[in-house]
């Protein structure tokens, strides 16, 4: 039996959060500084993805170009390589609208355009771009935010992306210990991280915190707000919450399930 092809990507972007995510993905022994100078390496040498990213390809800040843009087709890479998935962060609006043609040229089967700014992807830009991606038959997923990402049965390669990648909706698993009559947080272990790289520094900073949920929610918020998470902290109109907070609410849910999880394990 031959075995499945490895899964690759390409980055057409504008802004940094697109580099943090492929600063992950890569897994550059610069990019965590959770531990300082206590730093045992917990991430490094555990995963690198560097040989499935094709090309990063950064084009003009929307800020330099024109607010409307007649001929985008002159403002996108004039190669790329073939690859299974896109991902996009940041561009122009009428680049993101025009990528999903342009991407078909290239062999590019799925577009994942994640939303940290509501102002970069409006609800109604979104719908154009799923419409466009559906008439080139392009899988297409726009997570708000990008760690709210997770599997669906309609969409294989994104699905893929999702477990090959271990990146998208966080998942822990997490042992205690009590000392001193208090449940702490023995250990943790990255199962899926958010696709920046955010769930290994939250993770690390939870070891040794008590598990009673006021101790335990500042925890989360604070190493959540250190990293730091780079969405939006403007209240955006379709969940009526900031983007940010909403990254927040995932990585505490997912610290409480997995916690749920270790005491009828008997962790």
């Amino acid at each position: 039996m031959m075995s499945k092809e490895t899964l690759s990507l390409v980055f057409v972007y504008s802004g940094e959060f697109a580099e943090r995510v492929i600063r992950n993905l890569i897994n550059d022994p610069s990019f965590c500084k959770s531990c300082g100078l206590y730093c045992d390496s917990c991430k490094y040498n555990v995963y690198s993805f560097v040989c499935n990213i094709r090309a990063a390809i950064q084009l003009q800040e929307p800020s330099k170009l024109p607010a409307f843009i007649d001929n985008p087709e002159k403002y996108m890479p004039i190669k790329m390589p073939k690859a299974d998935l896109c991902i996009t962060s940041g561009l122009h609006k009428d680049l993101l609208l025009e990528l999903p043609n342009h991407m078909r040229k290239f062999g590019i089967k799925g577009i994942i355009a994640p939303i940290e700014d509501f102002n970069e992807v409006p609800s109604g830009l979104r719908k154009q771009v799923e419409e466009n991606c559906q008439k080139h038959g392009l899988e297409n997923a726009f997570p708000k935010p990008f760690c709210s990402l997770e599997p669906a049965k309609d969409k294989p390669l994104i699905s893929r992306f999702v477990g090959e990648f271990k990146v998208g909706r966080p998942l822990l698993e997490i042992s205690t210990v009590n000392r001193c009559k208090r449940e702490l947080i023995d250990s943790t272990i990255v199962r899926r991280s958010a696709p920046c790289g955010s769930t290994w520094y939250v993770a690390r900073k939870l070891v040794g915190v008590e598990t009673k949920k006021e101790v335990l929610y500042d925890a989360i918020a604070k190493a959540h707000h250190s990293y730091p998470c780079t969405a939006t902290m403007n209240v955006d109109p379709e969940t009526k919450e900031p983007i940010l907070h909403i990254g927040g609410y995932i990585i505490r849910e997912e610290v409480e399930k997995a916690l749920k999880q270790a005491e009828a394990a008997g962790r």
